[in-house]
């Protein structure tokens, strides 16, 4: 068998399209642009580029893009202060606050000042909380990206087994409740679960979300069943080369010959989680001014 190739890539660019023709029409209809407001603390590198291609896809996405700026030594208080701006803004629909955030701020009290309905992260305990008991709230980017594709390859996953491997609060708990609310039956497993190819080894769905390179082995997985790979790691450098090669936390090569279906790192889950997060924030847009969103549309 070899596994058929789930492209996270052009389903984003689809997302991000009608993202897009949606946003237009949001902006005709109100005569203001949807706006997802991006905060960042500091010079880290990779937040930097992370914070630069949300702005430019937000643009591309006829919507409007609000960057704010702190110096690393910003404090806590003045991190706030502008949160709560934010909060008040009525052009501002959506509120990122890029993370890593520097270590004399609490990443938890400044998600937690995030008015939840502009959460477009779904992070705040509030969403976490509408998650579990399905009220309508905001999902984190990444495990909502997850389901659209299993939902786009499996259609109804009613009655199948998954199996989430890691219990983060950003991927594996919410992912494990979008199974659960897709009616499939749900496996946490984590590095305390005994056995772990065992329990890997009956999942139809399999979300590996751990951070070990290429942990998952062809032969934890049961014949045909259908794997995420949110992990993004890379290996140390070959002789002669001054970067290693990006992988999963699945061994692409060997499972592909026995998974029915696969995303590939890079070009699966990743390019889905700022086409995500630009849904999140036009639907935050609709939700504010009173309007309805086609069904099933984004």
């Amino acid at each position: 068998m070899t596994a058929q190739i789930i492209d996270g890539k052009a389903f984003a660019a689809g997302l991000r399209e009608r993202v897009g023709a949606l946003a237009a029409e949001f902006a005709a209809k109100t005569g203001r642009k949807a706006g997802l407001a991006v905060v960042l603390v500091g010079e880290d590198p990779a937040s930097q580029v992370y914070v630069r291609s949300k702005g430019k896809a937000t643009v591309a996405a006829h919507m409007e893009s609000f960057e704010h700026r702190l110096p690393a030594d910003a404090s806590q208080d003045e991190l706030l202060a502008l949160v709560a701006k934010l909060n008040a803004d009525p052009a501002v629909d959506g509120i990122l606050v890029q993370l890593p955030l520097p270590a004399q701020m609490d990443e938890q009290a400044v998600i937690a000042a995030i008015d939840p309905d502009k959460d477009v992260d779904g992070f705040h305990v509030i969403n976490a909380g509408r998650l579990a008991v399905g009220d309508r709230g905001f999902v984190p980017c990444t495990p909502l990206g997850c389901m659209m594709l299993l939902t786009d390859r499996l259609g109804d996953l009613s009655g199948l087994e998954a199996v989430v491997i890691g219990r983060s609060n950003i991927v594996g708990k919410p992912m494990a409740q979008l199974l659960l609310d897709a009616n499939a039956t749900v496996t946490i497993a984590h590095s305390r679960t005994k056995d772990l190819p065992a329990v890997v080894k009956r999942a139809d769905i399999v979300v590996a979300a751990v951070g070990r390179a290429e942990m998952v082995r062809a032969e934890w997985l049961k014949d045909g069943a259908t794997v995420i790979d949110v992990g993004i790691n890379r290996l140390p450098p070959e002789p002669g080369s001054d970067k290693g090669k990006l992988v999963g936390d699945v061994a692409f090569g060997e499972a592909s010959a026995v998974a029915g279906a696969i995303t590939p790192v890079p070009g699966g889950v990743g390019p889905m989680t700022i086409a995500v997060l630009l849904r999140n924030a036009l639907v935050a847009a609709y939700r504010h001014e009173g309007l309805d969103l086609p069904e099933g549309a984004i």
